[in-house]
C-alpha cells in the first residue's frame, strides 16, 4: 500500500510518523511512504522584490528543515520511502499529492501550526477529507 504522509513539522506530524513507523504492517509488505511537506507561497511583491530564485532557495530551505528528519527517522527504521515538497495551499497540495502517487491513503496530523487549528479540527485536513476519496487518518 502506498500513503502518503502529509508533514508540515508540527507535533502532530511527528506523532502521525511514530504511528506509521509503529504500525508499518498497515502498509503492507512492499508498502511505501511518500512524504509530502507544502509551503505557503509567497505573496506576488515579495517575488518581484527578491527574484524568483530567492523564493525559490527559501522554499526549499524551509522544506528540508521539515523532511530531513523525517527521512533519516524513516532510514532508521528501513522503511521505504520518497520525499518531496511543493508550494501553494496545503489542502490543495496534498490531495494532489495523493493523486499523481496514486495513494491508498493519506496519514496527517489533526493540527498543523495555525493558532485557529489548535482549537478545532485543523482547516488543512478539513479541507484534505473533503477533496479526496480515499482514506485519511488523522492522528492526534
Amino acid at each position: 500500500m502506498k500513503i502518503l504522509l502529509a508533514a508540515d513539522g508540527s507535533t502532530y506530524t511527528k506523532k502521525a510518523l511514530a504511528f506509521l513507523v509503529t504500525n508499518h504492517e498497515i502498509a503492507g509488505g512492499d508498502g511505501e511512504i511518500v512524504v509530502v511537506n507544502v509551503q505557503p507561497a509567497m505573496p506576488p511583491r515579495v517575488k518581484s522584490m527578491v527574484g524568483a530564485a530567492a523564493v525559490q532557495d527559501y522554499h526549499r530551505e524551509e522544506a528540508e528543515k521539515v523532511l530531513k528528519p523525517i527521512e533519516k527517522f524513516l532510514e532508521r527504521h528501513s522503511i521505504s520511502y520518497t520525499s518531496r515538497w511543493a508550494v501553494g495551499n496545503p489542502g490543495v497540495e496534498i490531495v494532489k499529492a495523493a493523486k499523481k502517487d496514486k495513494a491508498q491513503m493519506i496519514v496527517m496530523g489533526t493540527h498543523g501550526h495555525g493558532i485557529l487549528g489548535r482549537a478545532i479540527l485543523g482547516s488543512v485536513a478539513q479541507n484534505v477529507l473533503t477533496q479526496i476519496e480515499i482514506p485519511v487518518l488523522l492522528v492526534k
